[in-house]
């Protein structure tokens, strides 16, 4: 079965600081038209960052498209050109003030591919020496120290609500235990 979808127009209708939307016009494999409606992102990554005493590093914000305070890890969007791994360490430094000195890529995923192209890229973060964060000035961030079972504990019951998260948490938690 053929599954492609051919772009036959392309529109953006809004550009904006973090995204863009374009509405593509497509051919479907049966030769019929549908309308798709893409959020363009160009990507982000989150941080698993892990303390000698191995407790997870989380930072606590309110979300206004959730209308809500959520736990994630640290994470943000690439800048053009950037390199994930760059924005990785720039980003934990940005938001937490901690700077590793062992960063390692775990995964990357598509947040949301039904209707977005961002993907996002996983880092374990360790060795960490602490420092001062560099927030920009239209953020607002506590950061938070939880142990492992209490992070699982956590998704769990419902506290730690974002993907990237939970993802980023899992992987980190199956990485320790395989490598232990």
């Amino acid at each position: 079965m053929i599954y492609e979808e051919k772009t036959m127009k392309s529109e953006k209708i809004y550009e904006g600081k973090i995204l863009s939307v374009r509405v593509d016009t497509v051919e479907l494999p049966d030769k019929k038209y549908s309308k798709r409606e893409i959020v363009e992102h160009p990507g982000a990554v989150a941080i698993v960052a892990i303390t000698d005493e191995k407790e997870i590093v989380l930072v606590k914000q309110f979300r206004k498209a959730t209308e809500t305070v959520l736990l994630e890890i640290p994470a943000g969007k690439l800048e053009i050109n950037e390199h994930p791994q760059d924005c990785a360490i720039r980003e934990l430094k940005e938001e937490t003030g901690l700077e590793a000195k062992k960063i390692e890529y775990i995964l990357d995923y598509y947040s949301s591919p039904g209707f977005a192209n961002e993907k996002v890229h996983i880092f374990i973060a360790s060795e960490l020496l602490s420092g001062e964060a560099e927030l920009e000035e239209d953020e607002y961030i506590d950061v938070v120290k939880v142990n492992m079972d209490e992070a699982l504990e956590m998704i769990n019951n419902g506290t730690i609500k974002d993907g990237k998260t939970i993802i980023g948490i899992f992987m980190a938690y199956n990485k320790l235990n395989n490598n232990e």
